[in-house]
């Protein structure tokens, strides 16, 4: 290679070199770029993906029930002052004067076969001829009643009026002002600044539903909570003075009666509650005048105020709970029945027009069974319908004979019948069913979270080994 070729050749590398090497360089800078590019996508998918996964876990923490445990609940035994014969009431009535011959003889009729026993309590009033009816007197009931339910209860509890964030009062037919709720409140000075205070009225026999419900959406707002439920009714303003036999049978049935239920949604209180609230279920049949008007409050032809019953309640409370069993049997039945009940009626739809609908057995759903003791016929027909036995209605029949038709508040002497005799095992199920005027047919489920033992302050204390008793005509 001569001289000149060598120079040109060394040109051209000179040349050519740096060429080669931006090239390159720009080709590794567009990879470098690229491969940036990609890993950025990949930060920003893989952040992306986390924060909708905190958003969707965080929607179902927020969106999930809160469990609400049930503490403890009280109900309240008036004092034996207030104890009354049978017979001893129907004497009174007759002093008074103010009803003729057939009511009195129409209402010993109904006391006969009403159930109750010989040791319900009456108010303080209905001991006087004539029968006090004033608002002072009406006070002085409520405020017996709901305090006795209330100190037993914040004694029992361990848990002070101080630690309460929720107070709800159920009573339908006494309303006074200030209210109920202002009655507790000024009685044990509960000065929360955050204090929610609520006053149910009007709802009849299956209020106490209603207000464990309204509890219930209450907590699953303001956490870490305890909200106290007063169920209670009001006897002294609201007899019926008359001689209209459909008002005449709630003066047969209704006696003193009162029950308080401390509820809580701390997580740290599962482990001291007895139940733990299940399915809460309403149903409501007012769009229907019959039904409506089945449980009526109105004025007789002499402008006495009383609460009248329609000749056909019976039938129309019977179509009330087939309605809200077909409510309530999707939510608590095993499948199995389920599937039985959908078969049944199919084939009375498309086949067998005339064939009776399959009623499913309850008895798979629940253990224990609180019936609201709105009369011994209330009872019979539920235990017929629901094919329950003498044992399932037990706590009904008993709590109807020891302290009447109490409203609201039975269906805690029930469960209260059933704690004293020591039946409460941890995992069984409790259904209380509940009628009330409108029409309404109101039910809520509890889970006991352990073995329930004989509480020492009961209604029931005193007297459980002496039932069951007959309570047949």
């Amino acid at each position: 290679m001569g001289l000149e070729d060598y120079l040109i050749n060394l040109l051209l590398l000179t040349l050519t070199v740096p060429m080669a090497a931006k090239a390159t360089f720009e080709k590794a800078h567009r990879l470098w770029l690229l491969e940036q590019r990609a890993d950025s996508m990949l930060v920003a998918t893989a952040f992306v993906a986390f924060l909708v996964s905190a958003i969707i876990a965080a929607r179902y923490i927020i969106a999930r029930p809160v469990p609400v445990y049930l503490l403890d609940h009280s109900c309240y035994r008036p004092p034996n002052r207030l104890k009354l014969k049978s017979r001893t009431i129907l004497d009174l009535v007759k002093q008074s004067g103010e009803f003729d011959d057939s009511a009195v003889k129409f209402m010993g009729k109904i006391m006969e076969r009403s159930g109750l026993g010989d040791e319900t309590f009456v108010p303080e009033a209905m001991l006087h001829v004539p029968r006090k009816r004033s608002i002072a007197a009406s006070r002085e009931e409520s405020e017996l009643l709901m305090f006795g339910a209330l100190e037993d209860l914040f004694r029992n509890s361990g848990i002070g009026p101080g630690a309460i964030d929720i107070l709800i009062v159920n009573c339908s037919l006494f309303s006074p002002a200030p209210s109920l709720p202002a009655m507790i409140v000024s009685k044990y000075r509960m000065s929360k600044t955050d204090f929610r205070t609520y006053n149910l009225s009007g709802l009849g026999c299956s209020a106490e539903v209603i207000a464990i419900g309204l509890a219930k959406d209450l907590l699953q707002v303001h956490r870490d909570s305890y909200a106290l439920v007063v169920s209670t009714e009001n006897i002294t303003r609201n007899g019926y003075v008359g001689n209209d036999k459909s008002m005449l049978m709630p003066n047969c049935l209704f006696r003193l009666g009162t029950a308080a239920v401390l509820l809580s949604n701390k997580p740290g209180d599962e482990k001291s509650a007895k139940y733990r609230l299940g399915k809460l279920v309403r149903t409501h049949r007012g769009a229907d005048d019959e039904s409506y008007k089945c449980v009526y409050q109105q004025e007789d032809g002499r402008g006495s105020v009383g609460v009248s019953l329609a000749r056909d309640l019976p039938r129309i409370a019977g179509e009330g709970l087939k309605t809200h069993l077909g409510a309530l049997g999707p939510l608590v039945l095993p499948t199995a029945e389920q599937l039985r009940l959908l078969a049944s009626l199919a084939r009375k739809k498309f086949f067998e027009p005339g064939a009776k609908t399959y009623i499913p057995n309850f008895k798979l759903a629940f253990e224990h069974f609180c019936i609201h003791t709105g009369g011994r016929a209330v009872i019979d027909v539920l235990e017929k319908t629901l094919s329950l036995s003498p044992v399932h209605v037990e706590a009904s029949r008993m709590t109807l004979h020891r302290f009447g038709n109490t409203s609201s508040s039975s269906v805690w002497y029930e469960l209260a019948y059933i704690e004293a005799k020591g039946r409460m095992r941890g995992g069984d199920r409790v259904w209380q069913l509940a009628f009330g005027s409108g029409l309404k047919c109101n039910s809520a489920v509890w889970v006991a979270l352990r073995d329930v033992a004989p509480p020492a302050v009961s209604p029931w204390a005193e007297c459980i080994d002496e039932y069951p008793v007959s309570t047949s005509a």
